[in-house]
């Protein structure tokens, strides 16, 4: 089914918001042993229908470690449009750039690069993009954490003698096909695809998705182009619309059925960005929306008002549907209360995942080599500390038909029993039982006294924190970092470790704790939380 977008009211385009990314080499080249000099990329990109916006950046070097002092920042104004900017930033490897009479190199450790790009400022269209990583400076030898197998650390979980145990199956859960806005040769694909128009669907992207190596794949279109468009189409009928959705899940459970060790999964990508943002509802067997034909027919099963979080939040509490947020943003997305990412306990109850990282969207790379990735750490915390208890995801937003082949990033998800099924991988998900990585390769496990990371406990007395990692490739753990936060708090995120093991006593009350470990190729593994409700 494609429709024409001649009779759609015009709106926003999806994807039209602006990008910001920042390219940082997580080691100096081999030539640069010495001074540990390396040049940054900041990439901006706004592709608002051909306009050009005046996008202010901001790249700040700080360390080494959390609390390090700022050494370095750049800044800048650029004219940002849809064929995007690049600006190259070297840096020498000196520790302050004004104290030109010492010039001193910068120390060993590990450094945090944050980007913070504003566009359109103090205007009502004002826009804002903050990103965060890593990277590493080492001229001496290695003082990388010592951090016990994975293997090991599954080992010790109580509780699986007799069991079945548990495995990792590696999920993309953010992808879309021509059933919306995606679907498109990767010769072709130069962004968003009008809806319904490419030549890929759901049955491709999962055969390309197992034959690149993944377990499980979502492709989550979006829901309000099922009428063909992306803004509405008054010509439309709902018994069309419906029918493409049901479409979809019918063909990932026939996928599912004739091929044994992989799930296909089909779901929706609700919202939109200039009205809230996007949350995957991973499991729906009705298509859920808001826009309505010419004759007032709703073009979806169930009726949810564009923007009306805390009422979706509800209705999939009711229905049972779980959901992750969506390159989440910290300010002006998820709004209850008019509070970005605002606490409700419906939403609580079913939002399970909170995407830290992700490649482009637009990616056409297909040898797991994309530069351009995002980070949303700090919206994901933000989730955290209101009191939501999501697990970190990595995602990769595929639009072209790259579907999990743009980078090595995958949502890792510890399942029970073999062929892994659609009802034990919603458990798990349901479990928290996941972890985000960087890396497809790599194994990590966090516990809170023998608990494994995802649930919730009271504890008294002292409580052990532990990470376990392993990589098949052979990557090695360059850095760690264990987290803590109050959920309901809304206060801030804090590291209080840097080594993979830690034992405390909080103070009474709730707690979150979770790990971050950098690869010694900079590449980012997250685990999920764990909650503890310290008592006196």
């Amino acid at each position: 089914m494609a429709w024409s977008n001649t009779t759609a009211a015009q709106e926003p385009k999806e994807h039209s918001e602006l990008d910001a990314t920042v390219v940082a080499p997580f080691h100096a080249a081999r030539g640069e042993r010495v001074t540990q000099a390396r040049t940054f990329v900041v990439r901006l990109n706004y592709p608002d229908e051909g306009r050009s916006h005046a996008v202010r950046w901001t790249l700040t070097l700080s360390g080494p470690g959390p609390q390090g002092a700022v050494l370095r920042r750049w800044s800048g104004t650029e004219q940002v449009g849809a064929n995007g900017k690049s600006v190259n930033l070297p840096w020498d490897g000196r520790a302050d750039a004004d104290a030109r009479e010492r010039r001193m190199l910068a120390q060993d450790g590990l450094y945090q690069l944050r980007l913070l790009a504003v566009a359109d400022a103090g205007t009502p269209h004002e826009a804002q993009v903050e990103q965060q990583w890593h990277i590493q400076v080492q001229r001496g030898a290695s003082t990388a954490p010592t951090v016990r197998a994975f293997q090991a650390g599954l080992q010790q979980l109580p509780g699986l003698e007799g069991q079945p145990g548990y495995r990792i199956v590696y999920a993309n859960l953010h992808s879309q096909t021509r059933h919306s806005d995606g679907g498109a040769a990767l010769d072709a694909c130069h962004g968003a695809q009008d809806p319904q128009t490419a030549p890929y669907g759901p049955i491709d992207a999962y055969k390309y998705a197992q034959e690149h190596g993944l377990d499980v794949l979502l492709t989550s279109e979006h829901n309000h182009m099922y009428d063909g468009s992306d803004g509405t189409n008054s010509t439309a009928t709902p018994a069309e619309a419906i029918a493409l959705y049901q479409t979809g899940l019918a063909e990932a459970a026939a996928y599912t059925a004739a091929h044994p060790g992989f799930l296909a999964l089909y779901g929706m990508e609700w919202g939109v960005i200039n009205k809230g943002g996007h949350l995957n509802i991973i499991n729906s067997e009705q298509l859920l929306g808001w826009e309505k034909n010419a004759q007032g027919e709703l073009l979806a099963n169930i009726e949810t008002p564009k923007g009306d979080y805390a009422g979706l939040y509800k209705l999939m509490r009711e229905r049972g549907w779980i959901g992750q947020f969506n390159h989440p943003a910290q300010t002006g997305q998820f709004l209850v209360n008019e509070q970005p990412l605002g606490y409700t306990p419906d939403g609580d109850a079913t939002m399970v995942l909170c995407e830290v990282m992700n490649t482009s969207a637009f990616s056409t790379n297909d040898a797991e080599t994309e530069t351009r990735r995002s980070n949303y750490e700090a919206a994901c915390n933000r989730a955290l500390a209101a009191g939501y208890h999501v697990a970190f995801s990595s995602n990769q937003d595929n639009h072209c038909a790259n579907w999990g082949a743009s980078y090595g990033n995958r949502t890792a998800v510890l399942v029970t029993g073999t062929p892994v099924s659609r009802d034990s991988f919603l458990d798990a998900l349901r479990a928290r039982r996941v972890y985000a990585t960087m890396d497809k390769h790599a194994q990590l496990l966090f516990t809170a006294n023998g608990k494994l990371m995802g649930e919730r406990f009271d504890n008294h007395g002292p409580l052990r924190l532990a990470t376990s990692f392993s990589n098949s490739a052979g990557r090695q753990a360059a850095a760690i970092a264990i987290l803590h936060g109050v959920p309901g708090g809304n206060g801030s995120v804090t590291q209080v470790s840097d080594q993979a093991e830690l034992t405390i006593t909080p103070a009474p009350g709730p707690h979150f704790y979770y790990a971050r470990l950098t690869q010694d190729d900079g590449n980012i593994v997250w685990s999920a939380p764990v909650w503890v409700n310290q008592l006196p």
